[in-house]
């Protein structure tokens, strides 16, 4: 991912994540890898395995293969050579972008005594077990700083002991794609509403369950209403046969996984996040991108994205709060669409995609600096 430039020798910079499946990590790191090269850096592309769908778009990323543990003897002859790599392509800042990226790449980058070390917390953490916790915390305090994506994570790390000048907050970004105007993916049929949740169908907390409770019993009080849910994964079976235990089976999509979210978006009036754990929601970012506002649960970093009531709904985590919210919208549609027109404005002056890439390369360039400053000879008084 060399860029050409007629600037000169840039620095170098090397980006680690675990895998290239299809996942909000995944899309962040493959979406600020394209924008970073283009500037300042020297981009270089590593992960633990070359697999997943997005592994077309930056096939030139090298694997560091723990061999299916971090703490066998192959996954230390993996960070060796990790660690001869950024040694010998003279990386001077080096950046793991997820959990066991932060544990493979961080104390390779000090052995090879790259200048810069970040590591990334873009999860709360409450997912994670108490030993994996420990472990990222233990790698966090070799970094010279932390990257969390919303303010919650980086409040979850400092109640954990890391201090506050070693965090730092950079949220997800938003390419112009997420703000163009598209032609929906779905028919526009006149009367009918439809109310739409994007989740992967691979973990519980993501709480599809909620969603399809919730659309049951709007779909007993509203005839004119279609349920969307877009995303794949081990889960979905049980989800459809749970759809149709609640008699959602004429009511209901199941639209797989989706590559046109923005033209998913366009087919939607608004759309619902009942998961229980969130650092900073892609799937909010984008809604809001698009116009289209969000009923959320009012947990992790939600808040920082969500005004409620002005650029969105925040309520808590239970079927009866997700009820009355969509009722509120159902019956007022001029109140929402003006909600979903205000969550767009919101999200264009900050999160879009320009901006997330020049924070990045102020901490990058800040901390560089930091660290030829401190390895200047100091001048001897008099001499």
């Amino acid at each position: 991912m060399k860029a050409s430039t007629d600037r000169g020798p840039r620095p170098g910079l090397f980006l680690m994540v675990n895998t290239l499946e299809r996942g909000g990590t995944e899309r962040q790191f493959v979406t600020m890898a394209s924008a970073l090269a283009q500037g300042a850096f020297e981009v270089e592309l590593g992960c633990l395995e070359r697999k997943g769908e997005f592994l077309h778009v930056v096939p030139e990323v090298l694997e560091f293969s723990p061999g299916g543990s971090l703490y066998r003897v192959r996954s230390f002859r993996s960070r060796l050579a990790l660690a001869r790599h950024l040694r010998q392509s003279r990386v001077s800042v080096a950046h793991a972008f997820d959990f066991y990226a932060n544990l493979m790449l961080i104390p390779a980058a000090r052995l090879a005594g790259v200048p810069v070390v970040i590591g990334s917390h873009r999860q709360l953490g409450d997912l994670q077990t108490w030993k994996q916790f420990r472990a990222q915390n233990m790698m966090f305090r070799m970094c010279d700083r932390v990257v969390c994506n919303s303010q919650a994570a980086a409040d979850r790390l400092h109640r954990a002991g890391l201090r506050r000048s070693r965090l730092t907050v950079i949220p997800n970004g938003l390419t112009e794609d997420a703000f163009a105007e598209v032609a929906p993916a779905l028919p526009v049929i006149p009367g009918l509403l439809r109310i739409g949740m994007i989740a992967r169908m691979n973990d519980p907390a993501k709480n599809h369950r909620t969603f399809l409770r919730v659309a049951a019993r709007l779909a007993a009080k509203f005839e004119r209403l279609e349920f969307v849910l877009a995303g794949d994964g081990p889960l979905r079976p049980q989800l459809e046969a749970f759809a149709v235990q609640l008699g959602l089976a004429d009511k209901i999509r199941f639209l797989g996984d989706r590559r046109d979210i923005p033209a998913v978006l366009a087919s939607l009036d608004f759309t619902m996040l009942p998961s229980s754990s969130e650092s900073l929601s892609n799937v909010i970012l984008e809604s809001m991108a698009a116009g289209v506002p969000v009923i959320a649960a009012d947990v992790g970093g939600n808040p920082e994205l969500i005004q409620h009531g002005n650029t969105g709904q925040l309520v808590p985590l239970d079927d009866d709060s997700f009820v009355h919210a969509a009722e509120q919208w159902l019956l007022n549609p001029e109140p929402r669409k003006a909600c979903g027109q205000r969550a767009r404005s919101a999200v264009g002056m900050k999160y879009r995609l320009s901006a997330i890439t020049h924070s990045y390369e102020q901490l990058y360039q800040s901390l560089l600096a930091q660290k030829n400053s401190s390895l200047e000879p100091k001048k001897v008084w008099g001499a």
